[in-house]
Parts: structure tokens; C-alpha cells; sequence
């Protein structure tokens, strides 16, 4: 068992490139939060727009803060292993850089979650949200339901709502980088399924995420998404197959209808 002080420390870890148009509101997201033993770190994979000096604008808000880095990546999973491997807090979280928090005592609520249950992990639902009409949600993404046996069905937590003690990425391994679209996914199932790790849900949305990300622009998209679902669960010793992940898609038409306001 893992004893924290009453200031145990979170790192959010936020990939960003060429994000100029929404990096400020991420930023200041994890800026306005009520909880302070917060550390941010952003890795930029060398934007060529003004993402970088967007950044620099705000390091003096943060009083040491937060941390940055803008170079060359391999991907997207590759630039979050850096950011982890930066990190030095108890706890760590992954912010997108088109995304924001609820509200400004969402990371409060995530200590007041470990600090409570002394869990491994913990996870929340997610409000997508048009990108020009923030309080305007399209679909309410709620991982109530979850259990690991619903990886199989192309059901994982929210994964932008997952916060786990970092400890868990040295022990059992960092996201896989050759997968394109579903690293997460298959980072959830060696963590919650194989190696089963103890978390609790948190019946609230942590998160607003904009309309458009990488796993949800295209047929092709989806695609690629559920081919890599189906060999995440094979290399952890979970059958499905392309048919048995269709029928999530029932799902997602249910959540457009019985949206939540």
C-alpha cells in the first residue's frame, strides 16, 4: 500500500501540434483549477504555428509549474510517454489540447477519489461538445457501465478522464507506439484487465472534449481504431473480432439520444 501526504501531487500531461487555435483554452483549464499541487506538462512535437509562444506566454502564470518541451516525435502516444516520463507526480492524467476540464474543481475531485478509496486508478464521463459552443453537449460518453469483461465489446472507461498512480506506467509499460489510434485502449486493458488494477468511477463529467478528434473523423478512421482494438485484446488474451465491435455503435446512437443537459 501506497501512503500520499495531504499533498499529493498530479501531473496532467497535455501532446499538442500546430494547436494554436484551442491550446489556450486546455491551458487555462488546468490553470483555473482549485487544486494547486498540480503539475502541467506539454509536449509540442516542434509546432509551425504560434503554439510555441502561446506556451511561453503562460509559464510565469503557473510559478514553476509547468514544463515544456517542443521537438520532433514519433506520434502522438510517443510525445504522452514523454510527458510521463517527465513527470514526477503521484498521480498522472492526460489532458488533450482541444479539450478542457468541467470545472475548475474537477482535479480536486480526482484527489479527494484516491485520498477516499486508495485505489489504483479512477475515471468519469466525458461531455462532447460543439467546438464553437462549449455548454452545447452533442453526446454524453458515461463509463458507469464499465467492467473489464466490456473490453471484448469495444467498450473501454473515457479514457481523457483516466488518472492513475504513475508508478503503474514503470511496472507494467508506457503505451505501445506502433499503434496509430488505439494505444489507449489497449494501454486500459493490459492495466485494468491483465493486470488487474483496482479503481473506482467517478459519477460526474471530468471533461469537455470538442467534436472531431483523431478517432472519430472518418470511416477509414474507425476503421483503423477497431483493427487495433481487436489486436490490443488479442495481445492480452481477449477474443472478439470486427463483428463483435460493431454492435458498439448501437450504443453510441443511444448516447446521442438520451444526451444529458
Amino acid at each position: 500500500m501506497i501512503c500520499y501526504s495531504n499533498q499529493m501531487k498530479i501531473s496532467i500531461i497535455t501532446v499538442c501540434y500546430n494547436s494554436e487555435k484551442y491550446i489556450r483554452s486546455a491551458i487555462e483549464s488546468v490553470l483555473s483549477q482549485t487544486y494547486q499541487n498540480v503539475e502541467y506538462i506539454i509536449i509540442d512535437g516542434n509546432s509551425e504555428d504560434t503554439t510555441v509562444d502561446i506556451l511561453k506566454s503562460y509559464e510565469s502564470l503557473f510559478g514553476g509549474r509547468m514544463k515544456w518541451i517542443s521537438e520532433k516525435d514519433k506520434g502522438i502516444y510517443d510525445a504522452m510517454n514523454k510527458g510521463i516520463r517527465l513527470a514526477t507526480g503521484d498521480i498522472v492524467g492526460v489532458l488533450n489540447s482541444d479539450d478542457i476540464y468541467a470545472d475548475s474543481n474537477s482535479i480536486s475531485k480526482i484527489v479527494e477519489t484516491f485520498r477516499s478509496y486508495n485505489v489504483d486508478a479512477c475515471f468519469a464521463d466525458v461531455r462532447f461538445v460543439r467546438p464553437e459552443n462549449l455548454d452545447k453537449t452533442v453526446r454524453y460518453y458515461s463509463s458507469e457501465k464499465f467492467n473489464p469483461t466490456k473490453f471484448r465489446y469495444g467498450f473501454m472507461p473515457a479514457h481523457p478522464t483516466f488518472f492513475v498512480k504513475k508508478i503503474y506506467f514503470d511496472r507494467l509499460g508506457y503505451y505501445k507506439t506502433d499503434y496509430r489510434i488505439a494505444a489507449d485502449y489497449e494501454l486500459l486493458i493490459r492495466f485494468l484487465y491483465t493486470h488487474k488494477l483496482t479503481y473506482v468511477y467517478i459519477p460526474m463529467p471530468l471533461i469537455k472534449m470538442r467534436t472531431g478528434g483523431v478517432s472519430t473523423r472518418s470511416v477509414k478512421s474507425n476503421y483503423i481504431l477497431n483493427k487495433e482494438i481487436v489486436r490490443g485484446c488479442r495481445e492480452n488474451n481477449i477474443y472478439t473480432n470486427m463483428l463483435i465491435l460493431a454492435f458498439k455503435y448501437f450504443q453510441k446512437i443511444f448516447e446521442l439520444i438520451n444526451i444529458r443537459n
